[in-house]
């Protein structure tokens, strides 16, 4: 089961890496249609609503790749406080009531948006000769579809931890900077960073 739901964290990670590099594409091509605009004097009419369709596929395709992350922005105040179990059954309780119902509805309503979007060869009307937008609509399906398949990856981790009392495991990526560990690495004890916070205040008296 372990190995699963990995392997579905792996999943999640590749396709949210994948998509990231339309950070690197958007950064250009606002950077070009920038200097093509005021520099050049020809601007693009569509160059606007491709970025629109960059973005909004980079934040969709990132909603699984944050979910297996545990990133997604949680009001917390007390949560970090409750026992693991407890976190466990709000969380199955939020994911069975909220989240499954919602993410079902983004995929089947997605599906229909796409479904109709080829069938009319949809292209933007907010410029002249505005781009397609049916690749981008097909997204929405797609995204709700990845998004809810980790859903249930964290629904069943949920029920593991009320079962065994602890989270299971995650799979590695990018983390945040380990404090603890980074003093590990370069051997700097607590008693020394405190050393040299008396001693830079000693010197900050004396001038």
């Amino acid at each position: 089961m372990q190995n699963l739901l990995l392997f579905i964290d792996k999943v999640s990670t590749w396709i949210g890496q994948f998509f990231s590099w339309l950070i690197v594409a958007l950064t250009f091509m606002i950077s070009w249609e920038v200097f093509s605009r005021y520099v050049l004097d020809s601007p693009h009419a569509w160059a606007f609503d491709v970025m629109s369709m960059m973005y909004g596929t980079l934040f969709m395709m990132a909603g699984a790749y944050t979910l297996s992350k545990n990133g997604h922005v949680r009001g917390d105040v007390l949560y970090g406080f409750f026992p693991p179990r407890l976190q466990a059954w709000l969380d199955l309780i939020l994911y069975i009531l909220f989240f499954i119902p919602g993410v079902v509805a983004l995929a089947y309503a997605g599906y229909g948006f796409a479904a109709e979007s080829w069938a009319i060869n949809e292209h933007s009307n907010i410029t002249a000769d505005g781009p397609p937008i049916y690749p981008f609509k097909t997204i929405l399906p797609i995204a709700g579809a990845f998004l809810l398949a980790q859903g249930l990856v964290e629904i069943v981790r949920c029920i593991v931890c009320i079962k065994q009392g602890e989270w299971p495991k995650r799979g590695d990526d990018v983390d945040e900077v380990d404090v603890e560990k980074l003093k590990e690495m370069v051997n700097v004890k607590d008693e020394d960073i405190a050393k040299l916070g008396e001693l830079a205040t000693a010197k900050g008296n004396q001038k």
